[in-house]
């Protein structure tokens, strides 16, 4: 019958269902959806190929289960290098005096995934990254690792969509007074190195770190004992096994130095 209308709800009848996780992914979506607010409150940018963002989150967990889709690990290599030349640039226009050796330091102070996951979580990067569900079930969005990678891939995303000096911008204010605080703090850097040297200067051998681990296996906090010459001198938790051997190595330097050892000609 011409002009005939059929009833919605008698058409939504043949429509095709979909699924929890279908409309879970469709909310997700970058068009429209609350990832384009979180990219212009944290880069000042509007993806014009959402596609590049889309790769950024894409963790290889998830394209093993959607065929066809890149990872960020591409992107995460293109990252990884703006990064490092943004801040080479950086700490050597920030510290002139400083010698080739402190340069280095410190921006591997600075340039590591431990300090790149705190920036993730900072900025709650987490709830974007696209898991397998394995991995997903696993806490994979609060580990570090995959936390560093993201904020690699959306740096190389950035790059690509906005140009240098966006992505410039971004690295810059995500690392906010980073770069200056941690050139006080280099001493600590390489604290487990340092103490290694005082300790087989004065006591002909080196410490011994023991390292537990704790907590849920997607976050899991290490406590590192330092023992010198039979004494435990220092004690700390940390994120990583490196982190908290550094740590608990710099309050081992601070007790052998109350003692009168000689922590400075190591």
């Amino acid at each position: 019958m011409a002009g005939f209308a059929a009833p919605r709800k008698f058409l939504n009848k043949f429509k095709p269902k979909t699924t929890r996780r279908e409309r879970r992914e469709k909310r997700s979506e970058f068009a429209g959806g609350d990832i384009e607010v979180w990219t212009r409150e944290n880069a000042d940018h509007a993806f014009i190929n959402t596609s590049l963002l889309r790769q950024a989150r894409s963790h290889r967990s998830w394209c093993a289960e959607h065929p066809g889709n890149p990872s960020n690990e591409r992107l995460e290599f293109l990252g990884d290098a703006i990064l490092q030349w943004t801040i080479t640039d950086r700490i050597y226009q920030a510290h002139p005096t400083m010698n080739e050796g402190e340069l280095t330091d410190l921006r591997k102070s600075l340039v590591n995934a431990e300090t790149l996951a705190d920036i993730a979580r900072e900025i709650q990067l987490g709830q974007w990254i696209q898991l397998g569900a394995g991995e997903l079930s696993a806490g994979g969005q609060k580990k570090s690792s995959i936390l560093a990678d993201a904020l690699e891939a959306f740096i190389g995303a950035l790059y690509l969509d906005g140009g240098p000096d966006k992505a410039r911008a971004f690295v810059i204010k995500i690392m906010g007074d980073r770069i200056m605080s941690q050139a006080d703090r280099l001493d600590e850097f390489d604290a487990r190195s340092h103490l290694i040297r005082v300790c087989v200067r004065e006591y002909s051998r080196p410490p011994v770190v023991e390292i537990e681990q704790t907590g849920a296996a997607h976050e899991p906090t290490f406590t590192a004992k330092v023992i010198v010459n039979g004494v435990e001198v220092g004690c700390e938790n940390g994120r990583t096994k490196k982190a908290a051997a550094q740590a608990a190595s710099t309050m081992a330097l601070s007790v052998l130095h109350a003692r009168g050892v000689d922590i400075g000609r190591a």
